[in-house]
């Protein structure tokens, strides 16, 4: 396509352009629209360009983003100008993040404006509120079952409170995350409810089928995401008298992107969220946007077009709002979500490190950096001006997806080692003190997920049960140890909520009709604020986990050698229970951290002179989150158990 074609057919559809939008100010709007019109086309062109309606759908494109546009508050637009300046903002080690449902942590939205110095009292200045739109009841997969991209699930509060709540967190320079769920909506919603009824313009938002020709085509090549509570990709709607696709859940339609109406749709329902304040919004399932027969409906090369346009079209309408990708896929996989094929990411500027996360869970359970060494080594070098949002625990299962090669090149078996960590971390295991659950256990492949809360996980529900003073002390030791990783390793780090206090498993969950058959549940907690005011009461573990946060996250924020510029080096030791790795600043070598972790519950030693240019020039370490000296003994450096260190030279 030449690019006179692109800026043709843009003067065609400004000159076609609706009164109501063309007599606005759109002058920003228009410098931005003709910079990026071009990649727009191309791709809107190669996604729907076989189509008759092509140019009106073009047309309607451009309108929605212009009317998305008008609608943006003015000072959404500043911040979007000096945004533009700083394009690199999200990349500083300044922010760190808190992921929380609204109903669990403070009741209504409302309830948490009340709690925002909870947040600056621990430094975390980045809020990821997950789904507050409405959902059915009992059919709401844990608020990602949309019922209605617009309406607030009055439970928690309206639309005025989100943007009052928004407000606020400005003024105390605390980002805004938001869910958008673009893969499906509720089978209650508005679309799916006209397919229904049997309106075929809505019918074409999904992928619905007479008879199951077409399914089973699919179900040849696609994985069961749910295989116990919701087996296979498709449902029988009654109603409807159609098969519909339902790749989570039998109450979630899949939409069809393959409809450019779809696309137009949901783009419209980002810029929306946009335009309520939110500085970033986290994309659902984006792996999942493209289906293919003979392919399993994942990373599809046109589920990254799809991404590739959003942005596009959001750095017209809204550009200092960044996108999360939420692909809980291989290492190989989930780097293209940044963008293939490019320096800065043109796709989602952020991206969940499920890999290393996977990776700090299995040295804990084999005590050992073995295969956590081995995975960092093989995960993929991210791109500029993108960066990874890393966490211990998230409100989903851990899964165990390492690469085969990599744990035989650990000399362990792979499907013997996951076993093993599934048994270490539901307690099976003799030496196990962990306290997790079984989740999307699938006969068929033996593949097993793990649900339970950080403070479970790490022993620390069994410790305190049986009051063991010492395995107490190991147990927050685990849990701070598992954020100094994700505080030192390159990105943003995600703290969950309660894990800051220690929220042990909630059982309650089993009472509740709805939630009993998903043990996820067990990790989605309503705080308990009695509890929690115990972070102020030394000598109590909630403060022993609360102040030491509290202290790592200001340590971090003066460390600019943890702002994320690919500016890590892993270094690798002969104690295989160590993990290590350096982080520096690329303007100024002097500007050093170097990160040694133990794994292991014993003392373990670390010859300075295996660590390179890292230690040639040593000559006096301090831990910078503790301000201590560490101990060295004849050129060794000393980690006691369960302990990490940020050393820089004295």
């Amino acid at each position: 396509m030449y690019e006179q074609i692109s800026h043709t057919l843009l003067n065609d559809i400004l000159n076609r352009i609706k009164p109501e939008i063309s007599e606005q100010d759109l002058r920003h709007f228009y410098t931005r629209l003709g910079a990026n019109f071009y990649g727009i086309h191309l791709l809107f062109q190669r996604l729907y360009g076989d189509r008759d309606d092509f140019d009106q759908q073009a047309q309607k494109l451009v309108e929605t983003m212009a009317t998305q546009y008008i609608n943006r508050p003015d000072r959404l637009r500043q911040l979007d100008l000096a945004r533009e300046k700083d394009y690199n903002w999200f990349l500083h080690q300044q922010w760190t993040g808190m992921a929380l449902y609204c109903k669990g942590f403070a009741g209504t939205l409302k309830g948490l404006q009340e709690r925002l110095h909870y947040f600056q009292e621990l430094g975390v200045n980045m809020v990821h509120v997950m789904p507050i739109l409405l959902c059915p009841e009992g059919s709401s997969d844990g608020g990602y079952a949309v019922s209605d991209f617009r309406e607030i699930n009055p439970e928690v509060g309206t639309l005025e409170d989100v943007g009052q709540l928004a407000k606020e967190m400005k003024e105390r320079d605390i980002l805004l995350v938001l869910d958008v769920v673009v893969n499906h909506t509720s089978n209650k919603h508005y679309w799916a409810s006209c397919a229904r009824a049997g309106d075929k313009k809505y019918q074409d938002y999904y992928y619905t089928f007479e008879n199951r020709n077409v399914p089973d085509m699919f179900e040849q090549s696609m994985p069961e995401i749910f295989p116990e509570t919701s087996p296979g990709n498709f449902t029988w709607d009654e109603e409807m008298g159609r098969w519909v696709m339902t790749v989570f859940n039998d109450f979630q339609w899949d939409l069809n992107y393959s409809n450019p109406a779809v696309f137009i749709e949901m783009l419209n329902i980002i810029l929306f969220w946009a335009n309520q304040g939110a500085d970033i919004l986290r994309l659902d399932a984006v792996a999942f946007l493209w289906k293919k027969i003979g392919s399993t409906c994942q990373n599809e090369r046109e589920a990254h077009l799809i991404l590739q346009l959003l942005k596009d079209c959001c750095q017209v309408t809204a550009p200092g709002v960044v996108f999360i990708a939420e692909a809980i896929v291989a290492p190989v996989e989930v780097i293209k979500y940044f963008g293939e094929d490019a320096v800065i990411a043109k796709e989602c500027e952020i991206a969940y490190n499920a890999t290393f996360m996977a990776l700090l869970w299995d040295a804990v359970a084999t005590k050992n950096a073995r295969l956590l060494n081995q995975g960092i080594k093989n995960l993929p070098v991210k791109l500029e001006r993108a960066t990874w949002l890393n966490y211990v625990r998230c409100h989903d299962d851990i899964g165990l997806g390492f690469d085969d090669r990599d744990i035989l090149l650990c000399d362990y078996q792979p499907a013997h080692h996951r076993q093993f960590l599934v048994d270490y971390f539901t307690g099976k295991f003799e030496d196990s003190y962990a306290r997790g659950l079984p989740f999307g256990q699938n006969a068929k492949t033996g593949d097993t997920r793990i649900s339970g809360s950080l403070a479970s996980l790490a022993g620390l529900e069994y410790a305190l049960e049986t009051g063991d003073k010492e395995m107490i002390d190991d147990s927050v030791k685990l849990i701070l140890l598992l954020h100094g990783m994700i505080m030192s390793f390159g990105g943003i780090p995600l703290l969950y909520y309660g894990d800051e206090i220690g929220t042990l498993n909630d059982d309650t969950y089993r009472d509740d009709p709805y939630k009993k058959g998903d043990t996820r549940w067990v990790h989605r907690p309503s705080i308990d604020w009695d509890k929690a005011d115990q972070r102020n009461i030394p000598g109590t573990v909630e403060y022993e986990i609360f102040s030491a946060l509290k202290r790592m996250i200001a340590v971090r924020k003066e460390m600019d050698a943890f702002a994320d510029f690919n500016n890590r080096e892993l270094i690798e030791v002969e104690n295989p229970h160590l993990f290590v790795f350096g982080r520096y600043h690329l303007q100024k070598p002097n500007e050093k951290v170097l990160v040694v972790a133990n794994f292991s519950n014993r003392p373990k030693s670390l010859n300075i002179g295996e660590l390179g240019s890292w230690g040639a020039q040593y000559r006096q370490f301090v831990d910078v989150y503790s301000g201590e000296c560490p101990d060295v003994f004849k050129n060794n450096l000393v980690i006691p158990g369960f302990t990490f260190y940020w050393l820089s030279e004295r």
